[in-house]
């Protein structure tokens, strides 16, 4: 189903570092996904400088593997997915709601892509590569109301069995509050991302990027995102503000404002993004306009 026999699955396990037996185990499961977030680039340059994101598995070998490049969630889950089938895990795509803190009652639009693998005694894990400051590795999928609460490297997640829209219930993925305004339940957390089970297959990941990528109504296709996760720190570019937040920090974040001139050398720099000269005067063009 996810076009699996097309892979080069030698160039993307050297690509993230991977040097394991290719069997479908959890602990596999758990450097695979280590191995892609910390080594794959996140980013929305395609939809934001020429509002398309194929999806095709050629082309995201050659931007991702070969290139060097990277994407954003729907690019990252359809090659993640493609790994997985190679190996033979179990596994169903997701879609979820991206919530950063809004309102509750704020119904958002299903734009974000994730699996979710199941093994043979039944316990499911969620996999979210893509979200660009993703978690490390899987976290376990409980019906447990109080959910499961872990710490990768320091990155605290919380992943709790609740109401995830009116009268359904689903997974909501929870980070630590950055202030009173998205605490909403006064607990000392914000939801990230919320999801259900309900099965999605590539011709649905194609329908939802194609609103991503191409809409004028999607943030992807004004607004510049940039992010890279790394153990100890995470970078995150917001069109000209780039912000670093380190794990248990009491410090705030750094924040810095840059010129649009400045962005291709920060992409460079901290985010490991070569770009053309041609391509990088478009940035330019585009973040002085826009």
């Amino acid at each position: 189903m996810w076009s699996s026999a097309e892979l080069d699955v030698d160039s993307y396990l050297a690509r993230i570092g991977y040097a394991g037996d290719r069997t479908p185990t959890l602990d596999n499961l758990r450097s695979l996904h280590r191995g892609h977030v910390l080594s794959l680039g996140w980013h929305n340059l395609s939809s934001y400088l020429y509002g398309e994101a194929p999806l095709d598995l050629g082309t995201l070998q050659e931007r991702m593997i070969t290139g060097r490049g990277g994407g954003y969630c729907y690019e990252h889950v359809t090659l993640f997915a493609a790994l997985l089938e190679s190996f033979g895990y179990r596994f169903v795509a997701v879609q979820g709601r991206v919530v950063m803190g809004a309102p509750a009652d704020k119904l958002l639009p299903q734009t974000h892509a994730m699996l979710v693998v199941e093994f043979e005694d039944g316990r499911r894990w969620l996999c979210d590569v893509g979200f660009g400051t993703s978690m490390l590795e899987p976290v376990e999928m409980v019906e447990d109301p109080a959910g499961v609460e872990v710490q990768q490297d320091g990155w605290r997640y919380w992943l709790r069995h609740q109401e995830v829209t009116p009268g359904a219930l689903g997974w909501a993925l929870h980070q630590p509050a950055t202030g009173p305004e998205t605490d909403r339940e006064g607990n000392g957390w914000m939801v990230r991302h919320t999801t259900t089970l309900t099965p999605q297959y590539p011709v649905d990941f194609r329908t939802a990027n194609h609103f991503v990528a191409t809409s004028p109504h999607s943030p992807f296709t004004t607004r510049l995102y940039v992010q890279r996760t790394h153990t100890d720190r995470k970078h995150v570019l917001d069109r000209l503000t780039l912000t670093t937040t380190r794990p248990g920090s009491a410090l705030p974040p750094e924040t810095r404002e840059l010129t649009p001139g400045e962005v291709p050398g920060v992409l460079a720099e901290v985010f490991g993004i070569e770009q053309s000269e041609q391509e990088a005067k478009l940035l330019i063009d585009k973040l002085s306009t826009s």
